[in-house]
Formats: C-alpha cells, structure tokens, sequence
C-alpha cells in the first residue's frame, strides 16, 4: 500500500506563508501526477493544485493562483506546495494525492493519498 506523509502545515497569520511537503515512504512518485487537495470544515474536498510527472505542467484552482505554487523534486520523491498570501478562507485540511498519467481535478481520480496536514489561518 502506498503511503504519503504530508507535513509542513500549521497555525499562521492572515498574509504569512507556509510550505507544504508530501513525501512518499514506499515507492519513487516518478510517472505519478501529483496533486494537493483541502477539506475545509463542512465542506467538500477542493482541488488546489497538480503536477504532471516531470514538472513539466502545473494547474491551479482559480482562488490559490498567483499565491500558491506547486512543484516536486523526483530524486526525492516528494512534492511541495508553497503557499504565500494566506488568508482565512484557506484553512482546511490539506492532502496530497498521486495517480498515474495525467493531473486531474477531481478527487476520485487518485490511487493513493495521504493523512493530510491541518493548516489555519487566522485573522
């Protein structure tokens, strides 16, 4: 079973920045699209951003565009999300997913996921 480990998350002010990790334990996430997701309280789980295989492609969900990054180091197996600009609407729990071939935006197209990080921002 694979496993991602996200980390990095935490409580931040309004405007303070974070970077997110997810690293994989089992196998080398080379050829896995990668993906960030959040799950805000009472909400549904939201798309933020992939990442094809290579880091040749990256995709944004309209409201972390131009404030969030997403990128990967293959000969480390692990993927980031830079997250600057924060404000209150982000906070939510955050996951990272991989899949093979292409990024998609939707949840249920991830073979593997990890436990999520808890990220808050407060006003």
């Amino acid at each position: 079973q694979e496993q991602l480990v996200e980390s990095g998350g935490g409580l931040v002010q309004a405007g303070q920045s974070l970077r997110l990790s997810c690293v994989s334990s089992r196998r080398t996430l080379l050829r896995y699209a990668m993906g960030w997701f959040r799950q805000a309280p009472g909400k549904g789980r939201e798309f933020v951003a992939g990442i094809n295989w290579n880091g040749g492609s990256t995709y944004y969900t309209d409201s972390v565009k131009g404030r969030f990054t997403i990128s990967r180091d293959n000969s480390k197996d692990t993927v980031y999300l830079q997250m600057n600009s924060l404000n209150p609407e982000d906070t939510a729990v955050y996951y990272c997913a991989a899949r093979p071939g292409a990024v998609v935006t939707i949840g249920h197209g991830y073979t593997y996921w990890g436990q999520g990080t808890q990220v808050t921002v407060s006003s």
